[in-house]
């Protein structure tokens, strides 16, 4: 670890957490949408305050950022790595408004598992978050994520073919595939933000 001769804004660290933290509720609120029963449009609102309270901690990051004179790390990768964490709940809270607005009351039981893949990723996000204050012990999780992210690929081409296949009309299929293609752009941005970190362990090597 290179020495550093001057202080450094040190808040950056709380807001990425509480960002990772948000977006474990999030996931949790799309396991409890996607189940048989469950009262969608109350969740459907949780689910939108989840992401207006990312959208604020976003702010709050990129506010900090303006004011700030010393970073704890380069000011693009917090741009980015907070741009990430908000593109995560923005398709999060999209999946879930689309089921909502679709009114889509069985989903194919693979989306079960496109979700928990969500669910995990948003899990080891939140433990990683406060590591980025010594950078210790994180490539388990950047690999991990993409581990997942691999697996959340397979999920989604099995669920194009099952929906290709002619079990579903064409409409049923339109309204399906904008569902899976959220979750699988939230997939593929749990991953960025992996990336992200991956980026920033680098440099402060």
């Amino acid at each position: 670890m290179r020495l550093r001769l001057t202080p450094r804004e040190d808040s950056y660290y709380d807001l990425f957490a509480d960002s990772a933290n948000n977006l474990v509720t999030a996931s949790r609120l799309l396991v409890e949408i996607i189940s048989d029963g469950s009262d969608r449009d109350a969740l459907a609102e949780k689910m939108r305050a989840c992401e207006h309270a990312g959208d604020e901690r976003t702010h709050a990051i990129m506010n900090r950022l303006n004011e700030s004179f010393i970073t704890p790390f380069d000011r693009e990768d917090i741009y980015r790595l907070a741009s990430n964490l908000d593109d995560v709940m923005d398709f999060m809270e999209a999946a879930a408004d689309l089921i909502v607005l679709y009114q889509i009351d069985h989903l194919p039981k693979e989306v079960v598992r496109q979700v928990e893949v969500l669910e995990r990723a948003a899990e080891l996000t939140a433990e990683a978050m406060p590591r980025l204050r010594s950078m210790a012990n994180l490539n388990e999780y950047w690999i991990e994520i993409n581990r997942l992210e691999n697996q959340a690929d397979q999920v989604y081409r099995r669920l194009l073919a099952k929906l290709f296949g002619g079990e579903y009309d064409a409409l049923t299929v339109l309204k399906m595939k904008e569902v899976i293609d959220q979750l699988e752009s939230a997939a593929d941005a749990f991953e960025s933000v992996a990336n992200t970190v991956e980026s920033i362990a680098v440099k402060e090597s």
